[in-house]
């Protein structure tokens, strides 16, 4: 292995030896990337057995998996297998091999003294074949389709859906997965701010945002530099099983051309381009095709509108081009058998079977601060809500959680609220009084009892406390409720005479595509 990359392709074929006591599965690096460091820190927390190179050139092996043919694998004893470590070969790299040519299928590498350097080069779909035979047609005599053993691992992995949205903390909302390849064309190099305006365009009561970054990026800048880059609402994916479980739990995906938007496209996830352009994306290729059919998200066009643009059914045709129909859901297998006929060993019974990806780790939750937005709709209040920091557009007023935001916060908001707890002091109606009394510029404040329970006070109102009943609706999993903190706002909003009149009737508290009743009583 060369790379953090290369290396989660090699662990995602690791099955194909599962239970064989025969082998012994050893790690190398072959020295001259730059981004090597993170794959020997994920073998060490593995506790893989790794070898320094320098001792791997003296021994001999039955074979040798890689994917990547970059470096010197040539000065290895034994034969080759090689894998692609991405999708579609749609991506040539600047300095590296001939420009026209996609990484990993560029002659310069493939060839060493004019041999083939793979005994064995499996590919995704026959066009690769293809592709490899006009470039170079020795190494395609050796390369066969086995389908792609990643691919097959999310799709294996698509009855977990709701499990991953739930240690994310999706709910009800819609993820939004933004996927940035490496480089100086990528997302993050073009786009360094795209995350932060969506952060400000959609309702953090409607949206989840998370961004998938190339194992490359990780490895240049480190996981904690990438953090301090983005804003802190946005989940940022582990580059290894994660980034695949935000695309099976994701309701969209926003990529550059990087190929993991493929597996999205596959998936038949929506995908919204926001590629610039230049010289890293080779024509006629399956990123290439995905990206000429999905709309393209630019610097000033609507997320919304440019979702909607969106015609189901393209990206799975353009992914279609890369991954062979009639191998999905054995490239495990068939790639078992092609390496034991190498190996000159019978086979290991029964089929080798993708690995479920696991569970992400859940992220931490949602900011104690909101720029909060209120307006009158047909049907209720609509409310929505932003990270404190945003102010276009502008707030109706600043909501905070009492004991989890910071002091100027709390000292500005119009809103405070709290969680009740168990071991909470005094009582919720002591609560409020003492919230208004020490914090002039708030005018409501309130206490969430309950999912559906929460008790609240206004300065203006001579009524005293009064609770709020949330009616549930219906949703696929049971009781559908929002977060009782929007609630709060909603009732914060209303004037002295829709105050009075909602403790004969109502207030609809409208969120995203749902709305809830909301009962008020005198406490």
């Amino acid at each position: 292995m060369r790379s953090a990359a290369a290396l989660h392709r090699l662990l995602d074929v690791l099955p194909v030896f599962e239970g064989d006591h025969r082998v012994r599965r050893l790690f190398t690096l072959a020295p001259g990337s730059d981004f090597g460091v993170d794959a020997l820190a994920a073998l060490e927390s593995a506790g893989a057995r790794t070898v320094p190179w320098e001792r791997a050139l003296a021994e001999s092996y039955d074979l040798i998996v890689a994917a990547s043919p970059k470096g010197d694998l040539d000065r290895l004893d034994g034969p080759v297998v090689l894998l692609p470590h991405g999708a579609g070969f749609g991506k040539t790299v600047s300095g590296e091999g001939a420009a026209d040519s996609a990484s990993g299928l560029d002659p310069e590498y493939l060839l060493r003294d004019g041999r083939p350097l793979a005994a064995l080069h499996a590919l995704a779909h026959p066009q690769q074949i293809t592709r490899l035979a006009e470039r170079c047609p020795e190494a395609a005599a050796r390369a066969t389709v086995v389908g792609d053993p990643t691919l097959d691992r999310i799709l294996e992995s698509r009855t977990l859906r709701d499990r991953y949205r739930a240690a994310l903390g999706t709910g009800e909302r819609r993820l939004i997965v933004l996927v940035s390849t490496w480089g100086p064309e990528s997302l993050l190099s073009r786009r360094p701010g795209l995350a932060e305006r969506l952060c400000g365009e959609l309702p953090m009561d409607e949206y989840q945002l998370a961004l998938v970054a190339h194992p490359n990026t990780h490895s240049d800048s480190g996981t904690f530099d990438l953090v301090e880059r983005l804003p802190r609402e946005v989940v940022l994916a582990r580059p290894h099983e994660e980034w695949a479980t935000l695309l099976i739990a994701s309701d969209a995906v926003v990529s550059d051309h990087g190929s993991a938007a493929l597996y999205a496209a596959a998936l038949d996830r929506p995908v919204l381009g926001v590629y610039d352009g230049g010289t890293e994306l080779l024509p006629g290729t399956p990123m290439d095709r995905l990206l000429a059919s999905v709309p393209r998200l630019g610097p000033a066009d609507r997320f919304g509108v440019t979702l909607a643009a969106y015609r189901p059914g393209v990206g799975p045709a353009a992914a279609r081009d890369a991954f062979d129909a009639g191998a999905q859901g054995d490239a495990l297998d068939r790639l078992r058998t092609e390496i034991y006929v190498r190996l000159g060993l019978p086979r290991p019974s029964g089929a080798a079977v993708p690995r479920l990806l696991p569970v992400p780790r859940r992220p931490a939750g949602p900011p104690a601060a909101f720029g909060v937005r209120v307006e009158r709709a047909s049907g209720g209040l609509r409310v929505e809500r932003r990270p404190a920091r945003i102010d276009v557009p502008p707030p109706h007023h600043l909501a905070a959680e009492a004991d989890a935001a910071g002091v100027r916060a709390v000292h500005s908001a119009g809103l405070l609220y709290r969680r009740w707890r168990e071991d909470s002091p005094g009582t919720p109606e002591s609560w409020t009084a003492e919230a208004l009394a020490c914090h002039p510029g708030c005018r409501t404040a309130g206490v969430i009892l309950s999912p559906e329970r929460c008790l609240v006070r206004r300065r203006d109102w001579a009524g005293g406390p009064l609770t709020l009943r949330i009616e549930p609706l219906t949703g696929r999993g049971g009781a559908v409720l929002p977060d009782p903190a929007t609630v709060l706002s909603a009732v914060h909003a209303l004037s002295l005479e829709e105050l009075e009149a909602s403790l004969r009737s109502a207030v609809n508290c409208l969120v995203g595509a749902r709305g809830w009743r909301v009962r008020p009583a005198p406490v």
